[in-house]
């Protein structure tokens, strides 16, 4: 049974319109499927040719009361013709699940926008749970947006009956159901989501079989029902991208394959020594399943345990790796400070969630930017890198590693919830076209008469030589406690510990020579306003910069990847605007740094909900900031 608000019905066989680009969001209980749905459908519009980005939004609590607020999981994707930045700021159409999901959800939703519901679920029981006090599809709660009213739940079971399976299995698949009608109403091939249901279910065939049933019905549905005006069926054209082998990426999945690419490059076996957190954790399953690259994984008993791991394995001669988020990555300070003194590459993944504490464990943050560059005791420099993109990952993941293993430091590298679980198609690299990096180990010839020097320095870097215990003649002694320059004995003079702490510094310091200078990713290198960002800011400023310099607006983009330490034209290139503004999901922490190293009047504009920025909110940002000024966009 269908039901909508419409009092106009579409033909059967109307033309499809052509769109430039949709939003859709997928929303119900944590055990409806969201997440495979929102991913066999971003796999559709891929094959498609679209270009994409997806938002998966999980629930914090692990086992929420089914049909409550606190157990809702969503999936956005923002789907186009166009270059797609984002997941998009406010769905087109909301597909609801059950009365909590559209609690949840509803008010993102734009003005005139689409709502389907699974009417069967909207029952007195599950509407008091929602919180609703009286039944939002009976009164006038969803003036404003077109509904369609459906069945879902007793569509589904019909569909499947067939296949001899329980009511609870069928109504399993009510998420296949809602696939399919989303695939009918955007055009998408079903084919390759029937191929991955028959293999993801080869051992249990009724059961793939009736995911198959329940996929056609709600296609074979929005075919032949009759839809409200406007829910005829809509086409989105191919996007215009550059030509090449694409595969969609998480931010995780990239991640992992470029330290597994910095590794190979380096010449280096990588060892991930990490302990499970979300949403760190994703890391250590991939890398879990890429043996075949001479990389050894390791699950530890703690945060503390897992980093100790990973330093001992760089002082083995490999690359020792540690993930975590920020409460874990607080654990591990200790050892951090540790690997700073003994001078060992070490990489430390930070995927960023909302806290302090547990916080908000899946929801997303960038509020590690002082941790990672202030938070440990003593001045203990080290290099800090952000990824801006899931694709931008993997280039990030090999820089880690280059600048770890050719300045023997630890390297902290910055993702974030969302960036771990988004996705975005990927143009896969020429790995063959990327310089390689091979370590050069200390060799037996390098000890003199007085024997091995461990904390002797290259002349440009001021890296020491990295020396493999068992090498004859190198033996040498390491450890926290400050070690005289050149022999690595403990040393208590005070001078000497002045000039040890300097040469740590200047090292980090001097990596700034290293890397990329700042550039502007859009609009003028000066004027009066550039938008900096750093991390997965990058896709809404992005937008939101183009789409203000398209009305008239004088802005432009900056974005840092290293943040520490900056590019060495950092402050020449801010001092050329008249206003800097720094969107950040934290209280301010970058635009703080800013301040501290550059005298930069950098204003923040902050978030710390747990969501990533709207397109819209740093458009009014830069209107606020330039149509102050003048009264009028310039």
């Amino acid at each position: 049974m269908v039901t909508s608000t419409a009092t106009q019905l579409e033909p059967i066989g109307a033309p499809r319109d052509e769109v430039e680009s949709v939003v859709v969001r997928f929303a119900g209980d944590s055990g409806d499927g969201m997440q495979l749905t929102g991913s066999q459908f971003t796999l559709a519009t891929a094959l498609a040719g679209n270009d994409l980005a997806t938002f998966p939004d999980f629930p914090a609590e692990i086992r929420a009361p089914i049909g409550t607020t606190f157990g809702v999981s969503a999936f956005q994707i923002n789907f186009g013709a166009r270059k797609i930045a984002t997941a998009g700021d406010a769905p087109d159409v909301l597909v609801a699940m059950n009365p909590a999901a559209l609690k949840v959800n509803l008010g993102d939703v734009k003005t005139g926008g689409t709502v389907i519901v699974d009417s069967g679920t909207f029952t007195a029981r599950n509407l008091k749970k929602a919180g609703f006090d009286a039944d939002p599809l009976a009164d006038d709660s969803l003036d404003g947006f077109q509904v369609l009213q459906i069945d879902i739940s007793k569509l589904t079971t019909e569909a499947v009956k067939e296949h001899g399976v329980s009511n609870k299995e069928a109504l399993r698949s009510k998420n296949m159901w809602t696939l399919g009608l989303i695939y009918w109403l955007y055009d998408r091939d079903r084919d390759p989501t029937v191929n991955w249901l028959r293999a993801k279910f080869g051992k249990l065939p009724n059961i793939a079989e009736a995911n198959v049933a329940a996929l056609n019905a709600g296609h074979i549905f929005g075919e032949t029902a009759e839809l409200p005006v406007g829910m005829r069926g809509f086409t989105v054209r191919q996007a215009e991208i550059s030509p090449g082998l694409y595969r969609a990426v998480t931010g995780a999945e990239a991640l992992a394959w470029g330290l597994a690419a910095g590794a190979k490059l380096a010449d280096l076996r990588m060892v991930l020594a990490s302990y499970p957190i979300t949403p760190a954790s994703n890391l250590l399953h991939i890398l879990a399943g890429m043996k075949q690259f001479d990389i050894v994984t390791f699950q530890a008993e703690d945060e503390i345990a897992a980093v100790g791991a990973a330093i001992g394995a760089s002082f083995a001669g490999s690359l020792g790796v540690t993930s975590s988020s920020g409460p874990g990555v607080a654990l591990k300070g200790e050892a951090i400070g540790l690997a700073i003194s003994t001078e060992l590459p070490l990489i430390i993944v930070n995927s960023q969630r909302a806290g302090p504490s547990t916080g908000l464990p899946t929801k997303t943050e960038q509020s590690d930017l002082f941790q990672s560059v202030y938070g440990r005791n003593a001045d203990a420099p080290l290099v800090v890198l952000a990824s801006s993109s899931p694709s931008n990952c993997f280039d990030i993941g090999i820089e880690a590693v280059r600048l770890a293993t050719k300045y023997m430091t630890p390297v902290i590298l910055l993702s974030d919830g969302y960036m771990s679980n988004a996705s975005e198609p990927w143009l896969i690299p020429d790995f063959d076209s990327i310089a390689p990096f091979p370590v050069q180990f200390a060799e037996t010839d390098q000890a003199g008469e007085d024997g091995f020097m461990p904390f002797t320095r290259d002349a440009t870097t001021l890296a020491r030589p990295w020396a493999k215990p068992g090498t004859p003649g190198l033996e040498h002694r390491i450890g926290g406690i400050e070690k005289q320059d050149g022999s690595g004995n403990i040393s208590y003079d005070a001078d000497n510990h002045q000039r040890m702490t300097d040469l740590r510094a200047a090292k980090i310091n001097g990596i700034a020579k290293d890397i990329p200078e700042l550039s502007v990713e859009q609009g003028n290198e000066n004027g009066k306003l550039a938008v900096v960002g750093w991390g997965s800011t990058y896709g809404p400023i992005s937008r939101a910069v183009g789409n203000m310099r398209d009305d008239g607006y004088d802005v432009s983009h900056v974005h840092l990847h290293h943040i520490w330490p900056m590019p060495q034209n950092t402050g020449e290139l801010l001092a050329g605007f008249d206003q800097v503004l720094v969107p950040e999901m934290n209280n301010g922490q970058l635009v703080k740094v800013l301040r501290a190293e550059y005298l930069t009047p950098a204003q923040a504009l902050n978030k710390v909900n747990g969501q990533p920025f709207k397109i819209s909110e740093i458009e009014d940002a830069i209107k606020g900031c330039l149509d102050g000024q003048s009264g009028e966009a310039k």
